[in-house]
């Protein structure tokens, strides 16, 4: 059992991580579970949208610490294989949005932060407790983190693993949107249904301009805007938005 659920409907494929007697940690096959997701959901034109939230009330409580004491090697190639998840989230043409309830830690919340939008719980809690167990970041949050809330408050944030709440995480650029608990699943479904009815070559070419310009000049962004402009002024698409304003 890999310990992830997937769900088709209209476009959105649902990815529910599904270990709720362990509040849904990240262990080695729900890693690579969630990395063959995100990468077939990519590739899949069926696919116009990824909803990722967790069971039993908690998106994910973070890694499945070994309690054993791995060789150095050993973590090295297990990080590694972790970080192709990551690069699974990232590089996927698809928007992802995360709809949280209960806890985000630890690569629960470094998952959280590549995810495109972030829909949460008003019980959502968020925490980097990376440095409470004398480990570095994973899945990518020294790069995600600084770039979603600015460094200074990163620094704070993975220094000293602090829990926060939902509505603090919505200040300061974590969260999209916080809502009641019972209102998370039609909340982030209702933006995932208008994200799979939106032209799907836009919505592509938008996520992955977004995605990149932080690695690029502004010369070199107008340049990329140029030639995704273009093929999207030849694709039927255009066409298609044009014809529907009209009615």
């Amino acid at each position: 059992m890999s310990g992830l659920r997937l769900e088709r409907a209209g476009g959105v494929l649902s990815a529910t991580l599904d270990r709720p007697a362990k509040r849904n940690a990240l262990d080695g096959p729900l890693f690579a579970a969630l990395r063959d997701a995100f990468a077939e959901a990519s590739a899949d034109d069926a696919v116009r949208v990824v909803v990722l939230t967790g069971a039993g009330g908690a998106f994910s409580s973070g890694g499945d610490l070994a309690p054993d004491e791995p060789s150095s090697d050993d973590v090295t190639t297990t990080m590694r294989r972790f970080g192709r998840c990551a690069l699974a989230l990232h590089e996927c043409e698809k928007p992802v949005i995360a709809a949280v309830d209960g806890v985000a830690a630890g690569a629960g919340m470094s998952l959280v932060l590549g995810c495109d939008l972030v829909v949460a719980s008003d019980r959502a809690r968020f925490a980097l407790l990376f440095v409470h167990h004398g480990l570095g970041l994973d899945l990518g949050a020294s790069w995600l983190l600084p770039r979603r809330v600015g460094r200074l408050k990163a620094n704070e944030l993975a220094l000293l693993g602090d829990w926060i709440d939902a509505a603090e995480a919505e200040r300061v650029g974590i969260v999209n949107r916080v809502v009641g608990a019972g209102e998370l699943a039609s909340s982030a479904r209702a933006w995932a249904e208008r994200l799979a009815a939106a032209p799907p070559l836009a919505v592509r070419t938008i996520r992955g301009a977004m995605a990149r310009a932080e690695g690029l000049t502004l010369a070199e962004a107008l340049e990329e805007e140029a030639v995704a402009q273009a093929a999207c002024s030849a694709s039927p698409e255009l066409r298609a938005a044009l014809e529907a304003r009209r009615r």
